[in-house]
């Protein structure tokens, strides 16, 4: 080993402490910054290789047959911007009841409206279907369902009890379609059998356009295709970008505040090296100067203290590429799962640019104290011995003995402008942890203020269903073998045991069904409400709650799938019938991936849909004991056929993840920044080891030593406290909307106004706790150093 390698592995081996900082400081800036670009990276690389190979639909466009022939469709092929469509596919919503028996479904089901394409071909120039199993359907009577969760197989038998004749197909084969351009597929000329006189014709084009990689440039391509039919032609779209946000979500709203963590954490690594490499080149003037007399050059010495910096470093960099694959490995399961198993994982060229980008920080950071430290002179170096004392800071010590303040403490708040420079990288890294606490702490209130109102009717603790189960919309319930239906309670006959049960404060009921909505190519729940809904409605994000009929509420993700806006019309139709509800407002709400119609029930009446309550959302009385008013309320629904019981918890694995994920991350940081200041305390209490000898032989007590040592560094944290935490907040408002844009929901202000009195209060705490606990092991090396060896100690 050269000399220059054996002074580099000494000064790693003497110096512990500093090297375990430097290894934590890169382990989490690149363990953040692995995760963060991986995911982002990584998430979106199966959907587009998808995408690419299936020649997946960048939009596909649903049109009245009324008021556009065939041949135009076809002819808008050629409108601006489309590189190549198929179609025009006739479209039925049928609802099927299943015929045979299976494994999972018995002979009789009713099952959800399917979306019934006529297509001849599985291939062609747009969405080209991949055959999951079975064949492809090559005459009439046979059918082929969408693979993603069917629970059916080549073979079975269904039926279409609402079309004359109640004809029967056979599933042939199960198909994937990487946009879900339909959820079943029959030929063209079977279609044409199945749709009735009083059938409206629907037909959908499929369309690739030579740029559609965002919003702005969707909209665009939608426009021209708008414009190349008659005016009211086009009635729906899907973009594939939405469906790509609809799949990704989860994956995607990691990225945000993960990306977050990892900017504070090259910013922390590149002041706490440069903290630690600045305070070795102090520390060792003596140990430089000797290097300089036996022959070491100013280059090999600032090669010396670089590499001091960057083993470390390496080392930590390692660590965190490798903790990073960890932490994504869950997060891009979700991505493996959405594609059936395609792999998914963190791109290796994330894995080589994070640490990189790391190292060359390091590298910075290390070089300036490092040139200071070959530019020192070989003779004043070795007669020094350590860096050289200073006068400052006379003035604050004169000032804070005259505060009535004990002298210890009084000596402590001076200290800080002995060394000004010192305290200010000090500071900094306190300000840094507080920003990390303040960010991990509103992310952790927003978060919670997620988990608890995502799901819709959450404030109500007890729910009440009418008996029969409740079925999702345009289902029937599956039971088991032996088990007979019970009828449905009376929701009359409900209502008045609510009203007339000790301890019922309000209630309200809801019904449920799918229809179709203007805009939206896939079926849309709604979901009608019946009485005083107000105490209970998901917090809103513009607009008002629902006030009266003809009134609807929804997501920002349905008004951005729909094309609409706050104020606009939305009409639903089903089985021939429409209404039209105006847009009154937009709220916040993840059930049904937030594509529900919130709506009063007298909507569903006008499409001559059954608009009695099947559920029953009840509040109770302050101080009402649960259990007891759910034993007491089933007693009495027992009789009518209803059932009560608690509302649902339905708590989001995903929402959890990322708690535990901020949690790990910000203790890392807050470690590394309390390491930070007491290697800074180390090298300050070093510097002043003979005046520590010096007041303790005049009397200075141990306990009087650590409340000095303490204080110096306790003004330095709260004043960073003050500094970090409108950062921290500042941080969190820029970064919680993107999580929301990740998911295509916008949240709501309350969701991010979450700093009160109180929590702010607790977070100026912080600081000042983070600064006296970096401080308390060499405040207690301290109050044991012998007085006369420091005397000695020039």
């Amino acid at each position: 080993m050269s000399a220059l390698g054996r002074v580099v592995r000494a000064g790693v081996g003497r110096r512990r402490m500093q090297t375990v900082v430097m290894i934590l400081t890169t382990l989490v800036a690149v363990t953040a910054s692995v995760v963060a670009a991986g995911v982002l990276t990584a998430s979106r690389a199966p959907f587009e290789h998808a995408m690419a190979e299936q020649r997946g639909a960048h939009l596909a466009a649903q049109f009245d047959g009324g008021e556009v022939t065939e041949p135009d469709l076809a002819a808008t092929a050629s409108a601006s911007g489309v590189t190549a469509a198929a179609g025009p596919f006739r479209i039925l919503e049928l609802r099927p009841r299943t015929v045979s028996a299976s494994a999972a479904i018995p002979a009789g089901v009713t099952l959800p409206a399917l979306t019934v394409a006529g297509r001849a071909d599985r291939l062609g120039p747009v969405d080209r279907l991949q055959l999951v199993a079975g064949d492809w359907a090559t005459r009439p009577g046979q059918i082929v369902l969408a693979e993603v969760d069917s629970p059916l197989r080549p073979g079975a038998r269904l039926t279409f009890p609402d079309l004359p004749g109640s004809p029967t197909l056979t599933v042939v084969g199960l198909a994937r379609s990487v946009t879900g351009t339909a959820d079943a597929w029959v030929t063209p000329a079977q279609a044409e059998a199945l749709t009735t006189k009083s059938d409206a014709a629907t037909y959908e084009m499929l369309y690739r356009f030579r740029h559609a990689g965002t919003d702005a440039q969707m909209s665009t391509a939608r426009a021209a295709i708008a414009a190349a039919v008659p005016s009211g032609a086009l009635t729906a779209t899907r973009s594939h970008l939405v469906l790509r946000q609809e799949q990704l979500a989860n994956a995607l709203a990691f990225v945000p505040f993960v990306a977050a963590f990892g900017v504070l954490g090259l910013a922390m690594s590149v002041l706490i090296i440069g903290i630690v490499v600045s305070g070795a080149v102090g520390a060792a003037t003596r140990r430089i100067g000797i290097l300089k007399s036996l022959g070491f050059t100013p280059a090999q010495v600032v090669r010396a203290y670089v590499a001091q910096a960057l083993v470390p470093a390496a080392l930590g960099c390692a660590l965190g590429v490798a903790l990073g694959n960890v932490l994504a490995g869950p997060v891009l399961g979700d991505v493996e799962d959405v594609y059936s198993g395609a792999p998914a994982s963190v791109p290796w060229w994330v894995d080589v640019a994070a640490p990189a980008v790391a190292l060359a920080l390091v590298a910075v950071a290390a070089l300036v104290p490092a040139l200071r430290a070959g530019r020192l002179r070989t003779v004043e170096a070795i007669s020094v011995g350590r860096a050289a004392g200073t006068a400052r800071g006379r003035v604050a010590r004169r000032l804070t003995g005259r505060l009535p303040l004990p002298r210890p403490v009084g000596l402590g708040l001076a200290h800080p402008f002995a060394r000004p420079a010192r305290s200010l990288t000090t500071a900094a890294a306190v300000a840094f942890a507080a920003v990390t606490v303040t960010f991990a702490v509103g992310l952790a209130l927003t978060l919670g203020a997620v988990q608890s109102n995502r799901m819709l009717d959450s404030a109500a603790p007890v729910v009440v269903d009418t008996g029969g189960g409740q079925d999702p919309p345009g289902a029937q319930v599956v039971r088991a073998p032996g088990q007979s239906a019970e009828p449905s309670a009376d929701p009359a006959e409900v209502a008045a045991a609510l009203r007339a049960q000790e301890g019922t404060r309000r209630f309200y009921g809801t019904a449920q069904a799918e229809v179709r909505a203007s805009g939206i190519s896939d079926g849309t729940t709604v979901t009608a409400y019946e009485g005083d809904t107000s105490w209970a409605a998901p917090e809103m994000v513009s607009g008002t709650w629902l006030t009266g009929p003809g009134q609807a509420v929804v997501t920002e993700r349905f008004l951005h799938a729909a094309g609409i806006a706050v104020g606009d019309s939305l009409t639903l139709t089903e089985a021939g019938r429409r209404t039209t509800v105006r847009i009154v407002g937009e709220a916040f709400f993840t059930e049904d991936d937030g594509m529900t119609v919130l709506t009063p029930a007298t909507t569903l009446t006008a499409l001559g849909l059954d608009a009695e309550p099947t559920r029953f959302h009840v509040d109770t009385d302050p101080g009402t004991s649960e259990s007891a008013y759910l034993n007491s309320l089933n007693e009495t629904l027992d009789a009518i056929g209803a059932y009560a019981h608690p509302g649902g918890d339905d708590s989001s694995s995903v929402i959890a993840a990322m708690d535990a994920l901020i949690g790990m991350l910000t203790l890392l940081l807050v470690t590394v920044a309390g390491l930070g200041v007491l290697n800074t305390v180390v090298l300050d209490t070093r510097d002043r080891v003979h005046d520590l000898g010096v007041y303790k032989s005049l009397g200075m007590t141990p306990r009087q030593t650590v409340g000095m040592v303490l204080m110096s560094v306790a003004g330095i944290g709260l004043l960073a406290s003050v500094a970090g935490i409108p950062l921290g907040v500042a941080l969190h408002h820029y970064v919680t909307p993107l999580m929301g844009d990740a998911v295509g929901m916008n949240l709501p202000g309350s969701y991010i106004a979450v700093y009160a009195t109180p929590v702010l209060a607790l977070l100026l705490l912080g600081g000042l706790t983070i600064a006296v606990a970096g401080a308390l092991l060499p405040a207690g090396w301290a109050a044991g150093t012998d007085p006369a060896r420091a005397l000695r100690t020039e």
